[in-house]
């Protein structure tokens, strides 16, 4: 059996682009804008995937990957369970860490700031743009708890599914949106003999945003 992994001598040059400061506009959601289209456009592997960082009531860091759906008034929204282990994290702590990683373009977008719920009625709109499946699922599963079997939560979905045959289905209570509201937002590129291209945006008491070349 493998034990020990030897991975030092992987690697691999980053030089298919560039980002200087010539390129960054006063607004850092213009080029956050601009990259996510671009993703889009090139079709990399799930380019609106982000990792959401949280952190335990003990300090330990927990991470997943979600899906944004909404970049609105300068907040990068998603939607997921509120009784799941990341929505109890962020009860007992609002403050939040994300990460876009798109490999083919050599890219990052690493974000930090504050979390706060959509209003209910931004999260049933949202609801009822889901596929039926989607609207099912978020209904039966108990998103992070422990469940006996794959079986057990296809039986919950069967059931809930003949339920709703016919009839609209309701957003359930624990499940909805959030909003992040970024203090930082970093954009890195790779660049060769791994001199990477980093510019860091803050935010500032009256709004606006300042912004610093990082050292790769």
């Amino acid at each position: 059996m493998v034990k020990d992994l030897h991975l030092e001598n992987i690697r691999r040059e980053y030089s298919s682009l560039s980002l200087g400061r010539k390129d960054l506009p006063d607004d850092p959601f213009e080029l956050v804008g601009k990259w996510l289209n671009q993703a889009i456009e090139t079709q990399v592997n799930e380019p609106t995937a982000m990792i959401v960082a949280t952190s335990t009531p003990d300090g330990y860091p927990s991470v997943r990957t979600v899906l944004l759906k909404e970049v609105l008034d300068e907040q990068f929204v998603f939607y997921s369970n509120y009784e799941s282990r990341k929505g109890q994290q962020i009860a007992a702590n609002p403050h939040v860490a994300l990460t876009f990683l798109w490999h083919e373009l050599e890219r990052q977008i690493h974000v930090e700031g504050d979390i706060h719920r959509l209003s209910p009625e931004e999260s049933d709109a949202y609801f009822a743009m889901r596929p039926y499946k989607s609207r099912v699922g978020a209904r039966i599963s108990p998103q992070s708890q422990h469940i006996p079997s794959r079986e057990y939560i296809m039986m919950r979905f069967a059931s809930e599914s003949l339920r709703f045959v016919g009839r609209e289905v309701p957003r359930p209570a624990n499940w909805g949106g959030w909003a992040v509201v970024p203090r930082r937002i970093e954009f890195w590129q790779g660049r060769d003999s791994r001199l990477h291209d980093r510019f860091l945006y803050e935010r500032q008491a009256d709004g606006s945003w300042e912004i610093h070349r990082l050292a790769p």
